[in-house]
């Protein structure tokens, strides 16, 4: 589950040809909550399907205005070691075409930045969500329709199929409250708000890494 290198505008990948499944989490500056919600999506995968399962799910984060290069901040470390998930080696980026061409599923911190990834283009509409949006959709969505994961194509089918559901959804499941599909910036804000926060990533990701793996999270 490594980022993929490069700067560069991408062609779109043929999915016949490469058997993965990106997952693109966008914050603003790509040091706070994008990437506790990378690594903590590392996390829960590996724990659930080990790590050679997840060898088709690329996960990465992007900001919108992203610190090029920069660490996250220690606050979101420190979140990321409270639920021992690895904080080690994370550098910041600027959100490009790139990421958004290769991405299969966009899950943005607020509705300003999925209305910012769909504006750049490249059909994202169809798989761009905030994540508490697409939290949201995937609590409707029964899982035996679903591919079985441990058939041929295993989490990467399920998660494309997973993603197409959600989209046909989005309308007729809304948000109870503008807030309600919002994930507050804790930048600057003391450890405190920073493991709120980490909370509530964690509790929309749990439903979201269920419904991909078919492995409920460990007792």
């Amino acid at each position: 589950m490594t980022a993929p290198e490069g700067r560069g505008i991408a062609e779109h990948r043929h999915h016949s040809a490469d058997h993965t499944f990106r997952i693109l989490h966008v914050s603003t500056g790509n040091v706070c909550r994008s990437p506790i919600t990378e690594r903590l999506t590392r996390h829960a995968l590996a724990d659930r399907l080990g790590s050679e399962r997840t060898s088709g799910l690329i996960v990465e984060s992007a900001g919108t205005w992203g610190h090029e290069g920069a660490p996250m901040e220690a606050h979101a470390a420190t979140v990321l070691t409270d639920f021992g998930a690895d904080p080690a080696g994370f550098l910041g980026r600027e959100l490009l075409d790139e990421h958004v061409i290769r991405a299969d599923l966009v899950l943005t911190a607020t509705r300003d930045h999925r209305a910012q990834v769909i504006s750049m283009g490249h059909s994202a509409g169809l798989r761009t969500f905030t994540l508490k949006e697409f939290t949201r959709l995937v609590r409707a969505i029964d899982p035996a329709t679903l591919p079985d994961p441990e058939e041929a194509g295993g989490v990467v089918d399920r998660a494309r199929a997973l993603v197409q559901a959600a989209a046909a959804l989005r309308g007729w499941l809304l948000a109870p409250t503008e807030d309600a599909d919002e994930v507050h910036d804790p930048y600057g804000a003391p450890i405190t708000f920073f493991r709120s926060i980490g909370d509530e990533i964690h509790e929309a990701l749990d439903p979201v890494v269920t419904a991909l793996t078919g492995v409920p999270a460990p007792a």
